[in-house]
């Protein structure tokens, strides 16, 4: 497909802003939409740019350069340029374009996003079908079918169960590459909650992309054939799994749309000060007065959006609002719609899968915060909150219910402030200790341990309880502190729980 069919499309009325009959034959490999000021690095040569001008503001003269340059930069196919917004497509824009050399069509404000997406990829997987030898094992009658249940509208469940009752390929299904299933036979899906992880009923043999692979591990489709499509079966298989393309495409991009709208609102909760945030709150789908439960999520080793994905496919089996997309800073957020001690738990059971397609030393970890009103104050607490617990949680997975000791507080704390904060207290503990026999710091530790009794400590430690006396005097003379005080016992146990890794 070239840039020209667009403008050809029946219904849709794509006009042309600007581009030149050369540019306007650029072949199209994808599509991909963004509201994103600098896309670059989500784009791939030869790609359909949609996006609804969300980022352009009339006061800011280089807004539409910079996204130009950055489409220019990915060696995109062409710019498509949404009008619902602001009512048309910038001059600035058209004359960036003009610029960068980017062919730019205008999408009227009736038009939706998603029928530009169906209908390219529909002929752009079409044409991929007519030079694939697998296709031909799809007949001619039931490709039609198919592809007009895609064109309708029809979800992935619909699509497969029509494929297998016209093709006769048994037990198939279809997941993402983060394993939740989409889509399985009637049989298999009444007896499995929706959602679950695929590979724990049928889909054990082979499986197939459909449509674009994406950068992120966790958002692909896969068509998994069960035992009984193998050999004989596969090209079937390969073929059903070009004709599926569009549905996973389509499925990107109203993914993408809500880690932008996502992103919208976290960027609101970043800055400090009041803000609105019902119209952000509903382009998310979340409900206007909450409550919602934070949850901060990042990926040791791994790109900053790749959390955002993985919080996406953990939490779509909960079957409530929730919006999880990357704040201006890079960081990885979600607000849910469910109770807190059920979102953690949602989090803990779907770690494995997602872990399981991380490559390397890559670690995905998450934090839950406490349920919040959708206000703005309330939402910020809470994250800082969530992100606390992400910072120190034990395990991978962590929730501030979990918050409730000294040493659940003091893990949150950079490991660099609770170390110096030990060796500040406990220093000239340790130096005693490296020159003598007796360690000081183990008396203090069993000391504290034992509520500050005399009679347990000296039990504990086999050592008469004057001795005890003498070694508490001893760590009280090289502290300063009183263990009499409350205060000071305080001090000293935080800094024990405090030791660094290894002590």
């Amino acid at each position: 497909m070239i840039v020209g069919d667009l403008l050809h499309l029946d219904d849709l009325d794509i006009r042309l802003a600007w581009g030149t009959p050369e540019l306007l034959a650029r072949q199209i490999t994808g599509v991909t939409s963004t509201d994103l000021q600098d896309p670059a690095r989500y784009l791939q040569p030869g790609e359909l740019v949609l996006t609804g001008l969300v980022w352009w503001q009339p006061e800011d003269g280089s807004a539409a350069l910079r996204f130009a340059t950055a489409l220019r930069s990915a060696r995109v196919a062409a710019l498509m340029a949404g009008e619902g917004t602001h009512g048309a497509v910038p001059a600035s824009l058209a004359e960036a374009c003009r610029t960068h050399g980017i062919p730019l069509l205008a999408v009227p404000s009736g038009t939706s996003f998603r029928a530009v997406t169906d209908r390219v990829y529909l002929r752009l997987w079409g044409g991929l079908q007519a030079g694939v030898p697998d296709a031909a094992a799809i007949p001619e009658a039931a490709r039609r079918e198919l592809a007009g249940l895609i064109h309708s509208g029809a979800q992935a469940a619909e699509v497969l169960a029509h494929a297998v009752s016209r093709l006769g390929v048994p037990e198939c299904s279809v997941s993402t590459t983060g394993g939740r299933v989409i889509a399985e036979p009637p049989a298999a899906a009444a007896e499995v909650p929706a959602g679950r992880v695929a590979g724990t009923g049928s889909g054990t043999g082979s499986a197939l992309p459909v449509g674009p692979q994406e950068n992120s591990p966790f958002d692909g489709w896969l068509l998994h054939g069960g035992p009984a499509a193998e050999g004989a079966d596969t090209p079937m298989l390969r073929g059903l799994a070009d004709l599926l393309a569009p549905l996973a495409a389509r499925a990107h991009a109203e993914a993408a749309a809500r880690r932008q709208a996502a992103g919208r609102l976290l960027g609101l909760l970043a800055v400090d000060g009041p803000a609105d945030l019902a119209e952000a709150l509903a382009a998310c789908g979340l409900p206007a007065e909450g409550p919602l439960v934070t949850v901060a999520a990042r990926i040791d080793g791994g790109p900053d959006d790749w959390a955002a994905y993985a919080l996406a496919e953990a939490l779509h089996p909960l079957g409530v609002p929730f919006a999880a997309g990357t704040d201006p800073a890079g960081r990885t957020a979600a607000l849910v719609a469910a109770p807190a001690a059920r979102v953690a738990e949602r989090l803990r059971r779907a770690r494995s899968a997602l872990q399981a397609r991380l490559t390397g030393r890559r670690s995905l970890r998450a934090g839950v915060g406490p349920a919040s009103p959708a206000a703005a104050g309330p939402l910020r607490a809470a994250l800082v909150q969530a992100r606390y617990v992400l910072a120190g949680a034990a395990g991978p997975i962590g929730s501030t219910a979990e918050l409730d000791s000294l040493a659940g507080l003091l893990r949150g704390i950079p490991p660099e402030v609770t170390a110096a904060f030990h060796s500040r207290l406990l220093a000239p503990l340790a130096a005693h200790d490296g020159e003598n026999a007796v360690s000081l710091l183990g008396t203090l530790t069993v000391f504290l341990d034992h509520d500050g009794s005399w009679a347990r400590t000296a039990e504990s430690l086999h050592i008469h309880v004057n001795t005890v006396h003498y070694r508490i005097r001893r760590i009280e003379e090289l502290t300063g502190r009183n263990l009499a005080r409350l205060q000071d016992r305080l001090d000293l146990r935080a800094a024990l729980l405090c030791a660094p890794a290894g002590r």
